[in-house]
């Protein structure tokens, strides 16, 4: 068996933003524009006086092989689907309350980012449409539904968003920033820890709700010296989220004389060969380096763990990361009770 080290990295504290229910639609509340593009889209719209966007990964980014495409993978009922879920609840609980914003009533525009920065650049586009314009051309031939009724039509009521909250990723959350600030619009993501964003000269737009990656790479360094462990690997998720926290993290080691037997970088969407390969490499600076610091998404970690059971060598490495929930998000609680609840020198350090 595999264990993992879980953080709770303030994520939990992330504004129950969210939601996309592939779909699910309250009566004649909500409407849906079907965008016959290289790949359909599914846009999720609550009306108000106010028009909040938002960016959830709703399905999983493309594979190696469908980038080009931009198709996008399985839906993320975990991920997904409940942030979705999360913001319609969010709104409805503040305009059904006549002391928060009297007269005023919060809508929404969500759309789907696909943990990918060219999707969500293609989506942010639209929202920056929105904001030049306030009824969207319809010579594309979009299709829209509203009060359940299918029309050519667009809304009459389509207002320009204010705001854009998301996306999760701090690889995508950079590119989006890059391109939604230069038409002013505010954003706030709601899980992107990049160290980089922190810079106000770059990302003057941006704000986040949770701590940098800092902390992230200081709790992860406190774990290995609490444990002794003073020769490990390191493997991060490819592009900024990963680079840079992994960036701190080896900082941070230097000081208190940490050596890294081996450190490594891989796709989230990477295919099963690249894996393979990456987990042959930690495997050769076995014994020694059982512990492996993985700054990771939650995908990356989904990956090795895969490539364990298909090498057949569970446990024989100890992966140190976070965003365990994404990878067993039914039981991610029970993890810290079987790593700490396990006597002590099972792993060498």
């Amino acid at each position: 068996m595999i264990y993992l080290i879980y953080l709770t990295a303030v994520s939990t504290l992330s504004l129950p933003v969210l939601l996309f229910q592939a779909f699910v639609w309250s009566k004649g509340k909500h409407e849906r524009s079907v965008v016959p593009i290289s790949a359909s889209r599914l846009v999720a719209r609550m009306d108000g006086d106010i028009i909040i966007g938002a960016l959830f990964s709703v399905h999983h980014q493309p594979s190696a092989e469908k980038v080009a495409e931009r198709k996008c993978g399985e839906v993320r009922e975990q991920y997904g689907i409940q942030r979705v879920e999360a913001m319609f609840h969010a709104l409805d609980r503040i305009n059904s309350d006549p002391t928060l914003l009297p007269n005023i009533t919060l809508g929404c525009e969500i759309r789907d980012s696909c943990w990918h920065s060219s999707v969500a650049l293609e989506q942010s586009i639209e929202f920056i449409r929105d904001s030049l314009i306030s009824i969207r051309d319809d010579s594309e031939g979009s299709k829209w539904c509203i009060e359940g009724t299918p029309s050519s039509q667009p809304p009459s009521t389509k207002k320009p968003i204010v705001g854009v909250i998301g996306p999760g990723s701090s690889s995508v959350a950079i590119q989006v920033q890059n391109l939604l600030q230069l038409f002013n619009i505010p954003q706030i993501a709601y899980s992107a820890t990049s160290v980089d964003l922190s810079d106000k000269t770059l990302f003057k737009y941006f704000l986040r709700v949770v701590p940098s990656d800092t902390l992230q790479a200081r709790a992860l360094l406190d774990i290995v010296k609490r444990h002794n462990w003073t020769y490990v690997s390191a493997v991060h998720t490819e592009g900024n989220y990963g680079e840079s926290g992994m960036e701190v993290f080896k900082e941070l080691a230097a000081q208190e004389g940490l050596c890294i037997a081996h450190s490594d970088k891989i796709y989230s969407n990477a295919g099963e060969k690249h894996y393979d390969r990456l987990l042959r490499k930690l495997r050769e600076r076995l014994p020694k380096a059982r512990v492996v610091v993985c700054f990771c998404e939650g995908m990356t970690v989904r990956g090795l763990l895969m490539a364990m059971r298909r090498l057949g060598v569970s446990g024989e490495l100890l992966l140190i990361g976070r965003f365990v929930r994404e990878v067993f998000p039914r039981g991610s609680w029970l993890l810290p009770l079987l790593l700490f609840g396990r006597k002590r020198g099972s792993f060498q350090r």
